[in-house]
């Protein structure tokens, strides 16, 4: 493992409830400071305070391009520096592709790819200067597994991988992580998209997970010797068959 977190300083997008909370916490508890990155400023600010000093936030539209190029300044602000950056925020559209509603596919995709992209290239040249940082993508099991009731987010998180992967090829010699946590069904309000009755059966024969659980994952793949990179962690209620 590495050395402790303290001083060290995480930002994560989408960082006011579901995963990005869990991950905030986990950060926060091993020392970290954690600048949260999201829209809902009255939700950030009743965070923070709750979270204490070593908790920061930043208010970022994430579906405009010019708030998310500009974001490093603001956590250079806040925070002093950059070591870690957390492409946590997402959204999910399951269902029929015949039945879908192709506006809602691209907000969907906005947020998943073009977001995710934009707000990595807003810090990689930072992290490439002082040869040293980890880039984390909150991932999907649906990006490498192809999940038939979902295939626009499923295309999304396909291409999430393809861009972990490559872009981790470029930077590791600058001394740059790049890798993806990959979750299957997790208790969250992206699954308010999912229909009633699977809703209900997955929380009868158990096959949804906490987003603590995906935390200790992303803690897991961040604590690891610098020379050792966890480039895809796929974490799974046991009882999800795929």
């Amino acid at each position: 493992m590495t050395d402790s977190f303290e001083g060290k300083v995480a930002a994560i997008t989408g960082a006011a409830s579901g995963i990005g909370l869990a991950c905030a916490r986990k950060l926060l508890d091993e020392g970290a400071t954690v600048v949260l990155i999201d829209r809902a400023e009255d939700r950030l600010r009743a965070l923070c305070s709750e979270l204490g000093e070593r908790c920061r936030m930043l208010v970022v539209n994430l579906l405009d391009g010019q708030e998310v190029s500009g974001m490093l300044p603001g956590i250079l602000s806040e925070a002093g520096r950059l070591d870690i950056f957390h492409a946590n925020a997402g959204a999910y559209i399951g269902g029929a592709v015949a039945e879908g509603d192709p506006d809602s596919w691209d907000r969907m995709l906005n947020l998943n790819i073009n977001a995710a992209f934009r707000s990595v290239h807003a810090v990689l040249p930072h992290m490439i200067a002082q040869k040293s940082g980890d880039i984390l993508f909150t991932s999907s099991v649906a990006g490498v597994v192809p999940v038939v009731w979902e295939p626009i987010y499923t295309a999304s998180k396909f291409a999430v991988q393809a861009f972990v992967h490559s872009t981790r090829r470029q930077v590791a010699p600058h001394g740059v992580r790049v890798g993806a946590v990959l979750p299957g069904p997790v208790v969250t309000a992206l699954l308010d998209g999912w229909p009633k009755a699977k809703m209900e059966e997955a929380l009868a024969n158990g096959s949804l997970m906490q987003p603590q659980e995906v935390a200790e994952a992303v803690y897991f793949m961040l604590s690891r010797h610098r020379n050792v990179v966890i480039r895809d962690l796929v974490i799974l209620p046991n009882s999800v068959d795929l």
